[in-house]
C-alpha cells in the first residue's frame, strides 16, 4: 500500500496529538459534530479556567487569546467535517464507478532517490574506485566510473534534483549510459568484440556497483510490487489511500463504509439515481430562479442549462449501460454510451411501459437428499432409493441403499424460471415380485422453496402410500434456491391497490430490476414463470404507514404513492424486519429523494435512548444507528446536490497532489492511475467542470514548482492546453459556456506560467540538470510558445518566441558565468589557504602567474559548461522521426548564448593577459586549451570569441617565432665556432640521469566536468617550448646519437618549434599557412647553413690531416657525415611543403645536401688516393735504371750471403693494408647512412685502382723491380678482397682498369720468376695459405 512520507507522518502525528489535547474537554462535540455551538460553548469554561491565573498581566489579552483558540478549534472542526463529507463522496465514487477506469497506458513512475540513498550510492562507487570491491574492471571502465563519480554523483545539481524529488535510479543509469557511449564509440575496434558488447558489459558492471551488497531478488520483488501499485489498485487500497490523503481515521472509515452500505451495489446504484435526479431538479431551479454563474456572454445562460441536463443525461446513459447482473468483483471497465443519450425522461410511462414478458427470472436450485428416518417395515437388506424433480424439469435419482441404512448425501442441480417452483422428492423400494414392472413408491414430499427459505437441511414428514406400513416416515433434505442478480427482494406480502391487486390478499412478491432505471413489483403464483400482476415503480415514492383500518391481515404496513396522480398501493408484512427490508429495497428502486425513516428509529430519536431497541431491525439499521451515534449521520444523509463540488474537488485534488509529491515515487506532479481514476469519477459524477479542474491543477502545480518541486512541463502543457481551448471556445469537453471566473483565473495562471517558464529557461542548467527529466527542456520551450499565443488558432510569430528565449538565455549566460566565477574564486582561495595542495603558489597574491593560473582554471570551467550544454541541453533542436522540429532555431540561440557566455569570460581573460610580461610565453597553454575546444565545435569555430582569441594571440605567436629564429641563428653561429665535432653519444654516455621537463601541461581538476572530458584534469599535450639556450644533451631524446652537439641542438629546436606551432592548430587558414611556410622556410635556411658550415669544417679537417699510411679517420669526420645524414632526414620532415613553389624549396635543400655529401666523399677519396700516391712514391725508388735501384740490389745480394735480410717493401704494403682496413671499419661503424658508405667505397676503390693503372702505365717500357712487384701484388690482392667483403659490387671490382693491372702484374710475376728463380710465395694467384695468413 502506498505509504505517506516520513515528514507527512510526523506532521500528522503532531496535529493528532494537539487535537487530542485540545479536544479532550469537548467529547460531546466529537459524538455530534453538528452541534458546533454547543461544543464551542463547552470549551469556554475550561479555557477561562486555565488562563485565569495571577501571572496573567492583562485580562483583555487573555480573552483575546481564548477567542483565537476557540476560533482555531472551530476552524479545525469545520475542516474535519469538510474532509469527512468529502470522503463520503470519494468513497461512493470508488464503490460504484460507472464513468471512469484506472488508466493502464500511463508512464510508470520510478522510485525516487532520497538524500540518504544518494549518499549510499556515492559510498558504493567510492568503494569501487578505491578497489574495495571484487568487481573486475579494465582501466577504461575505471576511468569512466571515476568521471561519472566526479562529474555527476558529486554534483551539487544532482543533490538539488534529489531535494526537488525528481531523481530516480533510472536517471542515474541513463546518465551513465549516455556518459559512456561517447567513450566506447571512440575506442579502437577490437576483432571479435563489438562495441555493443562492451556497452552491455559496462552497464552490467554499473548495475552491480549501484546495487552493492543488496540481494537482487529482493530488489526485483520490491520493484515488481511498486510497479503493480502504480498500475492498478483495488478498492481497499483506494480507500486506504484517500484515508491518508484526507486524514480520515480507520474507525471513521468503518462507520461510514457500513452506514453507506458501500458493499451493496444496489444501494450505490440507487444513490446515483437519486443524485442524478437531484441534479436535474437543481438545473430546473437555476433556470426558474435565474441564478446563473457569471458568463462572458449572456447567451451562455441558456446553453448552461442545456449543458447541465446533457451531462446528467450522459451519466444516466452510462448508468443504464451498466449490466444489471453486475457482480461483486471490482471491474473498472469503460462503459459504452447508450444509443439514445440525448434525454431520458422519467415521466414517459407510455413509451417505457413494461409488459409481463419483459420480466424474466432464472433460478438455480440445489436439492440434497441426506437420509430417511422411520423406515422399519422393510427387511434390512431391501434396496431403497429416492428420486427428485422440479415440476416441468427432468427427474434425477440417488444411488441405491439398504433399508437398514437409508443415507445418501446426493445433490441434484436444477434450473427453473418459476419464482415458486414445486420440488417433488419420492422414496422407492425395489419390487421383489417376478411380474412386477415398476418399483414400489413408499412416500413423497412436495416443497415450494423461495430464495428466502432456510438453506440448512431439515426433516420433512413424507406423505405415505398404501404400500408403506410405516406411520412416521421422515426425510432429511436441503433445498437451496439462489437469488438472481436482477431480483432485488422477494417474499409474501399483503397488497391492495386501485389498478393492481384490487383485493386485499396475501401474495408472493418479487422486486425485479429490468434495467438500471426500470424496476417492477411483481406477484407470482406457484409453478408460473410469468408474473400474475406487476407494478412499474417509475415515479412512485415508498414510505412507512400506520395500520389501515378495515384491512385484516398483515402487521407492518407501508405504501407506494405515485406523485401527481395519487395512485396508492398499500403493502403489509408479517414482521417489522421484513417491512424495513422491503422499504429499503423499494427506496433504492424508486430513486426518490425522500429517505423513509422506520418508526422504531423515530421513536428512538424522540425518546433519546429511552425506548428499547427493536431486535427485529436489520443490520443496516444497526449500522445507521451506530453512525448517528458517532455524529456521521449528517455526512451520510447529506444531499450531494446541495454542495459546491467545484470547491470540494479543488480541496481533494490539492490534498491528493500533496500526497503524491510526498510519496516514494518521482512523480513530477503526475497522479497515479488510481488517483486519476478517482478524480475522473468524482468530476463526472458531481459535474465538476473540466476547465475548473485543470485550472486548480495548474495552480497547485505552479505552487509546488515555486516551492522547489520538480514538475514535468509536459503535464503543465496538457492542462494549460485544455484550459486555453476551453476559454477560447473550442469545447475540449463539450462545454461551450465560459465563466468569467474561469477566464480571469486562466489569465492569472497564464501569467504565472509565463514567469515560471522564463525563469526555468534562465536557470535551465539547474532546473533540468544533465538533461533530466528527459525531454523536459524541449517540452518547456513548446509550452512557452503555447503560452505566448494570443489564442488557440493564431500561432505566435517565431521571431517573438526567439526574442523571449534569447533574452532568457542572455540572463542565463550571466548567471552561469557568475556562478562558475564564484566557484573558481572559492577554489583559488581554498588553495591559497592550504599550502599543502599548492605549495608553489601558496604565497602568491594577485601575481601575473597566479592570475594566469586562475584564468586557465576558469577557462576549463567555461569549457565544461559549454560542453555540458551541448551534451545535455541541445535536445530541443533534435528532430523526431518523421517530424520537423519546431525548435530548429534553438541551436542558433544556444550559439548566441555560448558567445555571450564567452564574451563575459573574455573580459577576465583580457585583464589577465594584459598584466603578463612581454617576455613571458606562459599564456600559450590558455590559447591551446580554448582553441582546441572551439575549433572542434562546428558552431563556435571562428565565431566572435574565437576570432577575438586569434587577434589576441596572433602578434604573440609572430613575435615568438621571430625571437626563436634569431635565437636559433645565433646558437648555430656560436655552436659551429666552438664545435669539436665529437658525437653527442660520447658526451651523453657519462651524464647522470636527468629528469626532463614535463611536456604535459596539467590543468587543475574542476568539478562537474562534462561526460566527454576526463575528470582527473584536462591533459593538453603541448611540447616543451624551446628555450634560447638548449643544452646539448637534449639531443639524446632523438634516435640519432652520432651527430654533433650543435646540429642536434638545431634539429631539436626546429622540431620543437614546428611541433609547438602545429599543436596550436591555428584555426584561420591563411595565417596558419603563413606560419607553416615561415617555419619551413626558416628550417630550410637553418639546415642549409648547417650543411655549409659542416662542409667547410670537413674540408678543413682533411687538409690538416696526415698523408701517410699512419692516417686514421677521426670520429669527427664520421660525425660530419652523420650531420649530413641527419640534415637530410630532418629536411624531409621540417622543410616538406605541399604546394608547387614550396615543394621546389624543399628540393633545393635536398640538392644542396646531396652536392655537399658528394663533395665530402670526393675530398675523402682524394685523401685516400693521396695516401696511396705516397706509398707508390716510396717504391718508385726501385725503378729500373736508377742509381738507387742498382745499389740497393747489389747490397741486398751481398748481405744475404751472411745474414737473413728482411724483405724490403713488405712493411710498406702491410702498413697500407692496415690503413685501408681500419678506415673501412671506422666508416662502416660510425657513419649512419649505408648509401653514403657504399658510394664512398666504390669511389675509393675506383680511384686507387685508377692510380695503380696509371703508375704501371708510366712504367710500361720498364721491367718492375722484384720488390715493387711484391708490394703491388700484395696491395692489389688485399684491396680487391677487402672491398669485396665490404659489399662493393663485382662490376666495380672487376673493372677494366683492374683487369689491366692484374694482367701486367701477372706478366711481371712470370718474368721475375724466370729471372730471380721465384717470388718467395708472393703471387697473383689466389691460395688458401694466403687466406689463412691474412686471417
Amino acid at each position: 500500500m502506498l505509504d505517506p512520507s516520513s515528514s507527512e507522518e510526523e506532521s500528522d502525528g503532531i496535529v493528532e496529538e494537539e487535537s487530542k489535547e485540545v479536544m479532550a474537554p469537548q467529547a460531546g462535540s466529537r459524538i455530534s459534530p453538528s452541534r458546533t455551538s454547543e461544543s464551542s460553548g463547552g470549551l469556554q469554561p475550561g479555557s477561562r479556567g486555565s488562563s485565569a491565573r495571577p501571572s496573567s498581566p492583562s485580562p483583555s489579552a487573555v480573552s483575546e487569546h481564548e477567542k483565537e483558540e476557540v476560533e482555531k478549534l472551530h476552524r479545525e472542526e469545520e475542516e474535519r467535517k469538510k474532509k469527512l463529507q468529502l470522503y463520503v463522496f470519494v468513497m461512493r465514487c470508488i464503490a460504484y464507478p460507472f464513468n471512469a477506469k484506472q488508466p493502464t497506458d500511463m508512464a510508470r513512475r520510478q522510485q525516487k532517490i532520497t538524500k540518504q540513498q544518494l549518499q549510499t550510492v556515492k559510498d558504493r562507487f567510492e568503494s569501487f574506485l578505491k578497489g574495495d570491491t571484487q568487481i573486475v574492471a579494465d582501466e577504461a571502465f575505471i576511468n569512466a566510473v571515476q568521471s561519472y563519480y566526479e562529474v555527476f554523483l558529486k554534483s551539487d545539481r544532482v543533490a538539488k534534483m534529489v531535494q526537488m524529488g525528481g531523481f530516480s535510479a533510472l536517471d542515474c543509469r541513463e546518465v551513465f549510459k549516455r556518459h559512456i557511449e561517447k567513450r566506447v564509440r571512440s575506442l579502437p575496434e577490437i576483432d571479435g568484440l563489438s562495441k555493443e558488447t562492451v556497452l552491455s558489459s559496462w552497464m552490467a558492471k554499473f548495475d552491480t556497483i549501484y546495487r552493492g551488497d543488496e540481494d537482487p531478488r529482493k530488489a526485483q520483488q520490491r520493484m515488481t510490487a511498486s510497479a503493480a501499485s502504480e498500475l492498478i489498485l483495488s478498492k481497499d487500497q483506494l480507500y486506504e489511500m484517500f484515508q491518508q490523503i484526507l486524514g480520515i481515521k480507520k474507525f471513521e472509515h468503518q462507520l461510514l463504509y457500513q452506514a453507506c452500505q458501500l458493499d451493496n451495489l444496489d444501494e450505490q446504484a440507487a444513490q446515483i439515481r437519486r443524485e442524478l435526479d437531484g441534479r436535474l431538479q437543481m438545473a430546473d431551479q437555476i433556470a426558474r430562479a435565474g441564478k446563473f454563474p457569471k458568463f462572458v456572454s449572456k447567451e451562455m445562460e441558456a446553453m448552461y442549462i442545456e449543458e447541465l441536463k446533457s451531462s446528467v443525461n450522459q451519466l444516466m446513459a452510462n448508468l443504464e449501460s451498466v449490466p444489471v447482473s453486475k457482480g461483486g468483483e471490482f471491474k473498472l471497465q469503460k462503459l459504452k454510451k447508450g444509443h439514445n443519450t440525448s434525454i431520458i425522461d422519467m415521466g414517459q410511462e407510455d413509451e417505457n411501459q413494461l409488459s409481463k414478458s419483459d420480466v424474466v427470472l432464472s433460478f438455480t436450485l440445489e436439492v440434497v437428499i441426506m437420509e430417511v428416518q422411520g423406515l422399519k417395515s422393510l427387511a434390512p437388506n431391501r434396496i431403497v432409493y429416492c428420486t427428485m424433480e422440479v415440476e416441468g424439469g427432468e427427474k434425477l435419482q440417488t444411488d441405491q441403499a439398504e433399508a437398514s441404512k437409508p443415507t445418501w448425501g446426493t445433490q441434484g442441480d436444477f434450473t427453473t424460471t418459476h419464482p415458486l417452483p414445486g420440488v417433488k422428492v419420492k422414496l422407492f423400494t425395489e419390487s421383489t415380485g417376478v411380474l412386477a414392472l415398476e418399483d414400489k413408491e413408499l412416500g413423497r414430499v412436495v416443497l415450494h422453496p423461495t430464495p428466502n427459505s432456510p438453506k440448512a437441511a431439515e426433516l420433512h414428514k413424507m406423505t405415505l402410500t398404501k404400500a408403506c406400513p410405516d406411520h412416521d416416515l421422515k426425510i432429511k433434505l436441503a433445498v437451496r434456491m439462489d437469488k438472481p442478480q436482477n431480483m432485488k427482494h422477494c417474499g409474501y406480502l399483503w397488497a391492495f391497490g386501485k389498478n393492481v391487486w384490487k383485493r386485499w390478499k396475501k401474495r408472493f412478491f418479487v422486486l425485479v430490476q429490468v434495467s438500471q432505471y426500470t424496476f417492477a413489483m411483481c406477484s407470482y403464483r406457484e409453478k408460473k414463470a410469468e408474473p400474475q400482476e406487476l407494478l412499474q415503480l417509475d415515479g412512485y415514492t415508498v414510505d412507512y404507514t400506520d395500520p389501515q383500518p378495515g384491512l385484516d391481515g398483515g402487521r407492518a404496513f407501508f405504501n407506494a404513492v405515485k406523485g401527481g396522480e395519487g395512485d396508492t398501493v398499500i403493502f403489509a408484512s408479517d414482521d417489522e424486519q421484513d417491512r424495513i427490508l422491503w422499504v429499503q429495497a423499494m427506496y433504492r428502486a424508486t430513486g426518490q429523494s425522500h429517505k423513509p425513516v422506520p418508526p422504531t428509529q423515530v421513536q428512538k430519536l424522540n425518546s433519546k435512548g429511552g425506548a428499547s431497541a427493536q431486535m427485529d431491525a436489520p443490520i443496516s439499521q444497526f449500522y445507521a444507528d451506530r453512525a448517528q451515534k458517532h455524529g456521521m449521520d449528517e455526512f451520510i444523509s447529506a444531499n450531494p446536490c446541495s454542495f459546491d463540488h467545484a470547491q470540494l474537488f479543488e480541496m481533494v485534488q490539492h490534498l491528493t497532489l500533496e500526497h503524491r509529491i510526498n510519496d516514494s515515487f518521482a512523480s513530477l506532479g503526475w497522479f497515479s492511475p488510481g488517483q486519476v481514476f478517482v478524480l475522473d469519477e468524482y468530476c463526472a459524477r458531481n459535474g465538476v467542470r473540466g476547465c475548473h479542474r485543470h485550472l486548480c491543477y495548474l495552480g497547485d502545480l505552479l505552487g509546488r514548482s515555486d516551492t522547489g518541486a520538480m514538475i514535468d512541463p509536459t503535464l503543465l502543457h496538457y492542462s494549460f492546453a485544455f484550459c486555453a481551448s476551453h476559454v477560447h471556445g473550442n469545447r475540449p469537453d463539450g462545454l461551450g459556456t465560459v465563466a468569467v471566473e474561469e477566464k480571469e483565473r486562466f489569465e492569472e495562471i497564464k501569467e504565472r506560467l509565463r514567469v515560471l517558464l522564463e525563469n526555468q529557461i534562465v536557470n535551465f542548467r539547474y532546473c533540468f540538470p544533465f538533461g533530466r527529466p528527459e525531454g523536459a527542456l524541449k517540452a518547456t520551450l513548446s509550452l512557452l510558445e503555447r503560452v505566448l499565443m494570443k489564442d488557440i488558432v493564431t500561432p505566435v510569430p517565431p521571431e517573438e518566441v526567439k526574442g523571449v528565449i534569447r533574452k532568457c538565455l542572455e540572463q542565463a549566460a550571466e548567471i552561469n558565468y557568475q556562478r562558475i566565477k564564484e566557484y573558481a574564486t572559492a577554489e583559488a582561495e581554498k588553495t591559497h589557504k592550504d599550502p599543502k595542495q599548492d605549495p608553489e603558489n601558496a604565497g602568491q597574491v594577485a601575481t601575473p602567474a597566479k592570475k594566469l593560473e586562475d584564468t586557465i582554471r576558469l577557462a576549463e570551467l567555461v569549457i565544461e559548461v559549454l560542453q555540458q550544454n551541448e551534451d545535455h541541453h541541445a535536445e530541443a533542436a533534435v528532430q523526431s522521426t518523421g517530424d520537423q522540429s519546431a525548435f530548429a532555431w534553438w541551436t542558433d540561440l544556444m550559439v548566441e548564448h555560448a558567445e555571450h557566455f564567452l564574451s563575459l569570460y573574455a573580459v577576465d581573460m583580457d585583464a589577465a593577459l594584459e598584466i603578463q610580461s612581454p617576455e613571458s610565453w606562459d599564456s600559450f597553454p590558455l590559447f591551446q586549451l580554448l582553441n582546441d575546444f572551439l575549433r572542434l565545435d562546428y558552431h563556435l569555430c571562428n565565431g566572435k570569441f574565437h576570432k577575438h582569441l586569434q587577434d589576441l594571440y596572433a602578434p604573440l605567436v609572430v613575435r615568438y617565432v621571430d625571437l626563436m629564429e634569431t635565437s636559433i641563428a645565433q646558437s648555430i653561429h656560436r655552436g659551429f665556432e666552438r664545435e669539436g665535432w665529437e658525437p653527442v653519444k660520447s658526451l651523453t654516455s657519462n651524464l647522470p640521469n636527468v629528469n626532463l621537463p614535463n611536456v604535459n601541461l596539467q590543468i587543475p581538476k574542476v568539478p562537474n566536468l562534462p561526460a566527454a572530458l576526463p575528470v582527473s584534469g584536462l591533459s593538453v599535450n603541448l611540447p616543451q617550448m624551446p628555450s634560447f639556450s638548449t643544452p646539448s644533451w637534449m639531443a639524446a631524446i632523438y634516435d640519432s646519437d652520432n651527430g654533433s652537439g650543435t646540429s642536434e641542438d638545431l634539429f631539436w629546436k626546429l622540431d620543437a618549434l614546428q611541433t609547438f606551432i602545429r599543436d596550436l592548430h591555428w584555426p584561420e587558414e591563411e595565417f596558419a599557412k603563413h606560419l607553416d611556410n615561415r617555419i619551413k622556410t626558416m628550417s630550410s635556411d637553418m639546415i642549409e647553413n648547417c650543411v655549409k658550415r659542416t662542409r667547410m669544417a670537413f674540408e678543413s679537417k682533411l687538409t690538416k690531416s696526415s698523408r701517410s699510411t699512419d692516417f686514421r679517420i677521426p670520429l669527427s669526420i664520421c660525425t660530419m657525415f652523420n650531420v649530413m645524414v641527419d640534415a637530410k632526414d630532418q629536411s624531409a620532415k621540417l622543410c616538406a611543403m605541399e604546394m608547387g613553389s614550396e615543394k621546389q624549396k624543399h628540393s633545393e635543400i635536398d640538392e644542396r645536401i646531396e652536392s655537399s655529401v658528394k663533395e665530402m666523399i670526393s675530398l675523402l677519396v682524394a685523401k685516400f688516393v693521396a695516401i696511396l700516391e705516397s706509398v707508390l712514391a716510396k717504391i718508385s725508388r726501385y725503378d729500373e735504371g736508377t742509381l738507387f735501384s742498382s745499389f740497393l740490389s747489389f747490397t741486398v745480394k751481398a748481405a744475404s750471403k751472411y745474414v737473413d735480410v728482411p724483405k724490403p717493401g713488405m712493411d710498406v704494403a702491410d702498413g697500407y693494408v692496415t690503413f685501408v682496413r681500419h678506415s673501412q671499419d671506422i666508416l662502416r661503424d660510425k657513419v649512419n647512412e649505408e648509401v653514403y658508405i657504399e658510394r664512398l667505397f666504390d669511389q675509393w676503390y675506383t680511384g686507387t685502382m685508377d692510380l695503380l693503372g696509371r703508375w704501371l702505365t708510366e712504367r710500361m717500357d720498364q721491367q718492375l723491380h722484384v720488390y715493387q712487384l711484391k708490394i703491388l701484388i700484395r696491395i692489389v690482392k688485399k684491396k680487391y678482397r677487402d672491398f669485396r667483403l665490404q659489399g662493393v659490387l663485382d662490376s666495380t671490382l672487376n673493372s677494366k682498369m683492374y683487369e689491366t693491372v692484374r694482367t701486367r702484374l701477372t706478366v711481371e710475376e712470370a718474368s721475375a720468376s724466370v729471372r730471380e728463380g721465384g717470388m718467395q710465395g708472393i703471387s697473383m694467384k689466389d691460395s688458401d695459405e694466403e687466406d689463412e695468413e691474412d686471417d
